[in-house]
């Protein structure tokens, strides 16, 4: 048994363009929200969790209803193609109203003539860095507020600039948008529909990779999947420094040629996808490969009926499998998402480090983790696999845990690779352990139960350790560590969904 590694890179088109999307998406929108809209941070939190919560029943719903699709093209590229299109025209779209806001707040922009004096006529009430409010004209005369400069003589963002003068734009561009919110309307709107376009076809994308691959194959072919969906997230982040979307400079800027790029890398990436898969005939292929290697369970013919709709229920231990792998993906998901959406201000306040290092590091060792991952996990199994993954995720992350200012950065550095190819080894494996329990053709419906598992977590777990952070700051790897190892409880329990290992063969 032996991969086909050039059917599975352009299968996993779909995938790297989704995440390439998604790191966009995920990178620009928040400074969109609060830059030239003014939304808090409290706000803007809610409207980035929109599509997880539409995960949350979008995800099983278009799973299942590709199962049941007849396209001549078949069960899962109808919805590629329709989405990708969709979600691209209205994420360009996005940027027009954007645009349009922009124009609103143009005389605010840091490059303006009169910035500071526009910001400070306009008497704007903001939060000082103590966090009490204050109004501009209370802290700056006129022309003090006039002269703050965005850099100083060493090129580095100044702090008052930083305290006041940003807070004051995001006011301004609060204030602009409570006198007429037609251009955030129209801005909400065409999110919603980008968000509902992808929400369409994430589901069948990543169940047509079970879709062409025997079950056994299924944690290379994943790890396949994963690194080609983390280099469309690199290939994002390089683009941002090519545009310089993260530049203090840039904060008020367009965003229309960057959207249309990101746009038309998604295409392109679709066209490759259409020329080169035949979902057909590869579906068609794996069935015949997998009867040739005695991998099919055999069904009397009622059964058999019932597994070819979907409905061939489980028995009551798979089951039991079943919750107990998406009761660890809800735990491992707890604990490790909690650390990524809020370890740059753990990072400032706590360790007094750029995060910028320590994730690109830990991205980093994932990548180089994927594939041999892929070969560990065929050959010892996915449960142990996965078990071993938790133990080195949970072990960084409380390790981490201890860190403070002044500690090693090597150190640190160190604990994030180790969380990165943690992380990895979980990944690539917990997937396949689901869609494995799968029978007849429900694949997508199981792809949705994973999805759903993992996107309840990400919504709630920013929430839920934020609060514990409002309490006591250091807390976050604790609470990270908790969850990660509640993982590894849940899985010592799971019988069924590994890898079925023949003796004698590779």
């Amino acid at each position: 048994m032996k991969l086909n590694y050039k059917r599975t890179f352009l299968v996993g088109f779909a995938f790297f363009l989704i995440c390439t999307f998604w790191q966009a998406y995920d990178t620009i929108i928040p400074k969109i929200l609060t830059d030239k809209f003014g939304l808090d941070q409290t706000a803007s939190g809610f409207v980035m969790a929109i599509d997880n919560i539409l995960a949350l029943f979008m995800l099983p719903l278009f799973g299942t209803l590709s199962d049941k699709c007849k396209s001549k093209l078949g069960r899962r590229t109808p919805f590629i193609l329709v989405g990708t299109i969709v979600a691209c025209v209205a994420f360009v779209c996005m940027s027009f109203a954007d645009n349009a806001q922009l124009n609103k707040i143009k005389d605010v922009a840091p490059d303006a003539p009169n910035a500071q004096v526009v910001l400070y006529e306009a008497d704007l009430e903001i939060k000082n860095p103590e966090g009490n409010k204050i109004k501009i004209c209370e802290k700056f005369s006129q022309e003090e507020f006039a002269k703050i400069a965005m850099k100083d003589s060493e090129g580095e963002v100044t702090a008052d600039y930083t305290n006041y003068v940003v807070p004051a734009r995001q006011a301004f561009a609060e204030k602009t948008t409570k006198e007429n919110p037609s251009n955030l309307i129209v801005f909400m709107s065409l999110l919603l529909i980008t968000l509902l376009s992808m929400a369409t076809f994430r589901s069948p994308a990543v169940a047509l990779m079970p879709d062409v691959t025997i079950k056994p194959l299924r944690s290379k072919a994943n790890a396949i999947i994963n690194l080609m969906g983390a280099v469309g997230g690199i290939i994002v982040l390089i683009l941002g420094i090519v545009f310089g979307t993260g530049k203090s400079e840039n904060a008020v800027m367009s965003y229309t040629t960057f959207f249309a790029v990101i746009a038309g890398i998604m295409i392109v990436s679709l066209i490759i996808f259409k020329l080169t898969v035949n979902e057909p005939k590869l579906v068609e292929k794996m069935q015949a490969d997998s009867k040739a290697l005695g991998l099919e369970t055999e069904y009397s013919e009622d059964e058999e009926e019932k597994a070819k709709s979907g409905d061939k229920k489980l028995s009551k231990k798979e089951l039991a499998s079943l919750f107990l792998i998406l009761a660890s993906v809800v735990f491992w998901f707890m604990g490790y998402n909690a650390v990524t959406s809020k370890y740059s201000v753990y990072a400032s306040t706590v360790l007094n480090l750029d995060y910028n290092t320590t994730l690109t590091i830990a991205s980093a060792a994932a990548i180089v983790a994927y594939i041999p991952v892929g070969f560990i996990s065929s050959r010892f199994g996915r449960k142990k696999t996965i078990m071993a993954g938790i133990i080195i995720l949970g072990t960084s992350f409380l390790m981490a845990a201890f860190m403070r200012s002044g500690s090693s950065m090597i150190l640190m550095n160190i604990l994030f690779a180790m969380a990165g190819i943690g992380w990895a080894t979980i990944n690539v494996n917990s997937y396949p352990m689901v869609v494995e329990l799968s029978k007849g053709s429900d694949v997508g419906k199981y792809t949705g139960f994973y999805y759903t598992a993992s996107m309840a977590a990400q919504t709630v777990t920013p929430i839920v350790s934020g609060f514990f952070m409002d309490i006591k700051m250091t807390s976050l790897f604790v609470y990270a560590t908790i969850f990660v190892f509640l993982a590894f409880f849940t899985m010592m329990f799971v019988k069924h969904g590994d890898t079925v290992i023949s003796k004698g063969k590779k």
